[in-house]
């Protein structure tokens, strides 16, 4: 006689989360292409000496960093397309932490120049490719956390990485060792990105069907064909739009490259502090920077989880991230107390960096084989401003012989910002084939 064994039910397995690891791993990478991008800045004060460079030839080595990077940022998104982020994202780190380490071989201005023309171009993709895998590793309802766990890596990198700089500096007592320490450890990151990355979910072992259908159905825009392999029409969104995004971004970047480049200065020069002070509050301010750009995020997200649409989410966020950047910039051109001037900045550097929210545009906006395109043409806007707003913030200074006025142009650019944002309808759905759908 058999006896026939009944065995227990298997529960359900709970799907995995390795979508999170790659953007922890891309919120790292952004940390540490900022504190490449200000490693020069720091080190700025030993090499003019060394060099006897000359005020001029110093702000165009500290700008020339930018030069490439806007120039390329089509490009850089249209390879993003066309090869994946995984071999670009590898690629440009080996790049660009090759052209940080042979800064500290340097002879001459015009060596660092040729340097960080080639720091700009490596660094090109890095930010549009978040945006890329956004579009593919992230459901509609994630793309905002994605975004701001990405680029929060921006300010902690400016805010730790100056002072991890700046103490290598003293223990080597050589800032050329300090690049090329710091250039080494960026080239061996490419070996940590083509570990962890890949350019979607179902080409990494580490995501189990769950998990991978989870990312799936959340990814389907009703009305379009995910097997559908036609090249999307043209931008794959309408010039409106993609105007309205650029004018935003911009004026974003005119407000963010203006406190970092000018924000120093103007804390030495308008309110007194000394160098110490004034590491420490910039490490306060950015700090808080980080913090406002996850809490956009996370917030974002859990409002469209709600049922808030994006159109309504993203512009009611954004548009608080105007008005108060607006105001608080508006009275700190009034302020003379430094206390109360560095507590209003990290005031507007919380809510300033609720602008974050932009790298969810191209996931949210563009068809797939769009999305690095669209990143980079956004980020290009992003980085003219980057160029700019050092030499308008002199002309200012020049003109007027004060920060007042420096302030109130920054507060008309955070108004810019708030109108550009307000121009995108987040309503209107792309299909490859260049109709659009509108959600509900």
């Amino acid at each position: 006689m058999t006896h026939s064994i009944i065995s227990p039910s298997t529960p359900p397995q709970k799907p995995t989360h390795f979508r999170w690891v790659i953007f922890t791993t891309m919120f790292f990478l952004l940390a540490v292409n900022l504190m490449d991008r200000i490693t020069l800045s720091i080190g700025m004060p030993y090499i003019k000496e060394e060099f006897s460079l000359s005020p001029t030839m110093q702000g165009l080595i500290l700008s020339s960093f930018f030069w490439t990077y806007a120039l390329l940022q089509v490009p850089g998104g249209w390879m993003l397309d066309r090869f994946g982020p995984r071999k670009v994202i590898t690629g440009a780190l080996i790049g660009w932490g090759f052209f940080q380490a042979i800064i500290g071989l340097a002879t001459g201005g015009i060596s660092l120049i040729i340097a960080r023309l080639g720091l700009g171009a490596m660094e090109t993709p890095v930010s549009p490719s978040g945006a890329k895998l956004s579009s593919t590793w992230l459901t509609q309802s994630e793309r905002g956390r994605g975004a701001v766990i990405m680029d929060a890596g921006s300010p902690l990198g400016v805010a730790v990485g100056g002072i991890v700089v700046a103490h290598l500096i003293v223990l080597f007592d050589s800032w050329r060792i300090t690049f090329v320490i710091v250039g080494l450890f960026t080239m061996l990151l490419g070996a940590v990105a083509w570990r962890i990355l890949r350019d979607r979910p179902s080409q990494h072992a580490k995501v189990d069907k769950e998990e991978l259908a989870y990312i799936t159905a959340g990814n389907i825009v009703a009305g379009d064909d995910p097997n559908d392999t036609t090249p999307t029409k043209g931008l794959g969104i309408s010039w409106f739009t993609m105007i309205a995004i650029m004018v935003g971004r911009a004026s974003w970047g005119m407000v963010y490259w203006g406190l970092l480049t000018w924000g120093p200065s103007y804390l030495a020069q308008a309110q007194g502090l000394n160098l110490a002070s004034i590491g420490n509050s910039t490490f306060l301010i950015f700090i808080l920077g980080a913090l406002g750009c996850l809490f956009s995020g996370f917030f974002v997200d859990y409002l469209v989880k709600r049922g808030v649409s994006h159109n309504v989410a993203l512009k009611s966020l954004l548009s608080l991230s105007g008005i108060v950047g607006l105001g608080v910039l508006f009275a700190l051109s009034t302020i003379k107390d430094p206390v109360l001037a560095v507590g209003l900045l990290s005031v507007a550097a919380f809510f300033m960096m609720f602008g974050s929210l932009y790298w969810s545009f191209p996931a949210i906006l563009a068809p797939k084989d769009r999305v690095g395109l669209i990143g980079g043409i956004m980020n290009m806007a992003n980085s003219c401003a980057g160029i700019l707003v050092p030499i308008l913030v002199g002309v200012i200074l020049q003109a007027t012989g004060s920060y007042e006025s420096v302030l109130v142009y920054f507060a008309i650019c955070a108004g810019c910002y708030t109108l550009g944002t307000l121009c995108i309808n987040f309503n209107r759905l792309p299909t490859k084939k260049g109709q659009l759908l509108y959600q509900k």
